[in-house]
């Protein structure tokens, strides 16, 4: 009897590629070209920003901790951080809030105030950037005193000039810094000497600029020098050296009691 023929039965086996040999470097990929574009972004962003701004923001994240900045925006003092150069600002920013300027923008903001405003008063008033801050000096000059001899009361004269000043900086978020000065002439009032004279003033002069608007928080510091930093050095008499000065600190500036140096 013939042998009964049994089917052939092929069995084919589907080879499985090893799981690292998957799609999850495709993963790997689309994260990586993802981060560049962000990268890339990023320093599209920047470049647009002005030079005072991305000092504010750097700033900001120098100092930033999420327990003490949690729910605030990533401002300083209600300041947009993205503000174009082209004059365009971020949609966060609303009208009325102050702005941040470069020193010698400032500068030539106030200056132009001064011309503007105090015809015969704009000689008395000298506006430099000193050290990174700009400086704002109220001078005496022979018969136009900003205070009375031997007081700390501030002549009309000086309360014009201060209420421009405080008017023309009162929107910007700078720190502020109020010096006074004497000239080398003794002072004759029993206990009282330069040093007291000088640091009264600007004591007189911070006061009105608080009363003209600017807001407590922004006043560093208000010290007296007697006649320790002369205007006219060649002439310790000379009646410039008589002055009140207000500085506006630079906005990377953190004042500390100990980090003041002129």
């Amino acid at each position: 009897m013939a042998e009964r023929l049994r089917p052939i039965i092929v069995i084919k086996k589907k080879k499985k590629h090893a799981e690292h040999h998957g799609g999850q470097w495709k993963v790997a990929y689309a994260d990586f070209v993802t981060a560049m574009m962000a990268f890339f972004l990023l320093m599209w962003l920047l470049s647009m920003v002005s030079p005072d701004k991305r000092i504010a923001l750097s700033q900001y994240f120098k100092e930033f901790s999420v327990f003490k900045e949690q729910g605030e925006k990533v401002t300083k003092g209600g300041i947009g951080i993205l503000e174009f150069k082209g004059g365009a600002r971020s949609p966060g920013d609303a009208p009325g809030k102050k702005e941040v300027m470069s020193p010698e923008k400032l500068k030539t903001k106030i200056k132009a105030a001064v011309e503007a405003n105090l015809k015969t008063l704009k000689d008395q008033v000298l506006v430099d950037v000193h050290e990174g801050s700009v400086r704002i000096q109220i001078v005496d000059n022979e018969g136009s005193q900003m205070f009375l001899l031997g007081s700390a009361k501030p002549s009309d004269k000086a309360l014009e000039i201060l209420s421009l000043v405080s008017e023309t900086i009162k929107e910007t978020p700078n720190k502020i810094v109020v010096e006074g000065h004497t000239d080398a002439l003794p002072y004759r009032g029993g206990e009282t000497t330069n040093w007291e004279l000088s640091t009264a003033r600007a004591a007189a002069a911070r006061r009105v600029l608080e009363n003209d608007g600017i807001t407590a928080d922004r006043i560093a510091k208000v010290v007296g020098f007697a006649d320790n930093d002369l205007l006219i050095k060649l002439y310790p008499n000379d009646p410039r050296n008589r002055r009140i000065s207000i500085i506006l600190l630079p906005m990377q500036y953190k004042y500390t009691s100990d980090s003041f140096n002129r």
